[in-house]
């Protein structure tokens, strides 16, 4: 029998899509902002860039990281007065991350809506200090002569901006990973979606097997 609790709550789902829109538009015009100063020996295509040029592209940035920064306060807010991330993702050890690994390996990893295992906990709880970490890097390199203190703290603004390049390969690499899941657990976007009720372990189990 379903629990009635929803494997998702409202908010949650709210401030997940309104983030997943300012974080794909923050890559796609970031991409934009890079073609025009290139670091490393490749760009992107255009149509793989949002905005059509540099000045177009940092409006479109700019204004995605202020919904995104909005997104963000909301949701830590809202995950320590309501209890999310106290039970949805509290620390884990490393034996629970490789068993979890190990059955994942093996294609025995179940999966319970409304409940992560060792191993999304890990990955959703480094990617919230990879965003927040990413916002950081990008106050350092949007404004370098007034906020010389924080560029500074980076080590100039050449590493800030490698280290700011960096955090978007990881929040790249964790989308797509996490499509990847989505795709293996396609209850997992509907409930996303739709207030579906968590599952008890018991027929998580069935779904897992």
């Amino acid at each position: 029998m379903h629990s009635q609790r929803p494997a998702h709550p409202l908010p949650v789902r709210i401030l997940h899509w309104i983030g997943a829109g300012a974080i794909i538009c923050m890559i796609l015009s970031g991409w934009a902002i890079y073609d025009a100063s290139p670091s490393l020996p490749f760009t992107f295509p255009r149509w793989m860039t949002l905005g059509g040029w540099l000045a177009g592209g940092i409006a479109w940035h700019l204004s995605a990281m202020w919904v995104l920064f909005a997104d963000g306060l909301a949701y830590l807010a809202y995950g320590a007065v309501s209890g999310h991330f106290r039970r949805d993702l509290r620390p884990v050890g490393p034996r629970s991350v490789l068993a979890d690994l190990g059955a994942a390996v093996r294609f025995r990893l179940g999966h319970r809506l409304g409940h992560f295992n060792a191993v999304q906990r890990l990955l959703y709880s480094g990617v919230i200090v990879v965003i927040c970490l990413s916002v950081v890097t990008g106050l350092a390199i949007w404004k370098p002569v007034q906020l010389g203190w924080l560029t500074g703290l980076f080590g100039g603004y050449p590493i800030a901006r490698g280290i700011h390049l960096a955090m978007m390969g990881l929040i790249v690499g964790f989308l797509l990973v996490h499509l990847a899941l989505v795709a293996l657990f396609p209850r997992t976007l509907v409930a996303m979606v739709a207030p579906l009720p968590a599952e008890p372990a018991t027929q998580a189990q069935e779904h897992g097997r």
